[in-house]
């Protein structure tokens, strides 16, 4: 039989499918039946009753770093602190600081002072008008150990006697305010007494009297009780008169000047005949 009588093979379609590409192919093929299978659910195990309470009162406690509570102090305490601690820049004359020395004090002696209580003492310190004085005098600062650590600044110094002569000025202001109402006290307080003095012995009417005096007739008895109080708080206050010393016997302190003349002249050797020399 010739070939011609043998029908042919029909041809494969399938695309073939290298050995390479083989495992591929089945992973693709298992992952995608297994995506579209229905999931089984699995059921959890039943937790005991207090499990949880008991794993949580199980599990160690790590305890937590006790927090340092520093103490609060006044400035005045602060003050204290700072002189026995460091009595070389703290003690007797205030002394330029050095610039930062809070960092210092807080590096020295830490957990003792509080940042609040060093500030506000620093402030205090720093602004009395003996510090200010120091800090125009002295070209220095000085550490905690009472060691020069940098020099006053020119521009600091010239604050510091702009703000002494604000001081002064106000100082100046105030005092003159005080003099001026001290006089202006003393001044109504005369004017008062006269005015109970006179009124005491004149004899003019009420109405004249305040017409002379300048003074408004519904506003004498006021000005009078015044006077009147014054004069008796004047009197309570008053010290008492010491009484004289007793003189002693005129024998006992010796003759007086004048008791040459009369009964008991002066000797006529005392004095050269003729009265006194001439002057030369």
């Amino acid at each position: 039989m010739s070939s011609n009588e043998f029908p042919a093979a029909a041809p494969d379609l399938t695309p073939a499918v290298s050995p390479a590409e083989a495992p591929m192919a089945e992973t693709v093929t298992a992952e995608t039946v297994t995506a579209g299978a229905p999931e089984a659910v699995v059921p959890e195990a039943p937790q005991a009753e207090g499990a949880t309470d008991a794993a949580a009162a199980d599990a160690p406690v790590v305890a937590s770093a006790p927090k340092v509570v520093i103490p609060d102090m006044s400035p005045a305490a602060c003050a204290q602190q700072l002189k026995s601690r460091f009595p070389a820049l703290f003690s007797g004359a205030p002394r330029p600081v050095k610039l930062r020395i809070q960092a210092d004090i807080q590096a020295r002696v830490p957990g003792v002072f509080t940042k609040q209580v060093l500030s506000a003492f620093l402030r205090r310190h720093t602004g009395t008008t003996a510090y200010l004085i120091a800090l125009t005098k002295a070209s220095q600062r000085f550490d905690l150990d009472g060691q020069p650590a940098g020099e006053v600044s020119d521009e600091h110094r010239q604050a510091a006697n702009e703000e002494l002569q604000r001081r002064r000025g106000v100082h100046d202001e105030r005092r003159a305010a005080e003099d001026e109402r001290r006089a202006l006290e003393q001044q109504q307080w005369h004017n008062r007494a006269q005015l109970l003095r006179d009124f005491q012995v004149t004899t003019l009417t009420r109405a004249n009297f305040c017409a002379l005096k300048g003074v408004a007739e519904d506003q004498l008895d006021g000005l009078l009780d015044i006077a009147r109080r014054e004069a008796a708080e004047w009197a309570a206050n008053r010290p008492p008169v010491q009484e004289r010393e007793q003189r002693e016997p005129r024998d006992a302190r010796g003759p007086r000047r004048d008791d040459h003349r009369g009964n008991n002249p002066r000797p006529a050797g005392n004095r050269p005949a003729g009265g006194r020399p001439p002057r030369r």
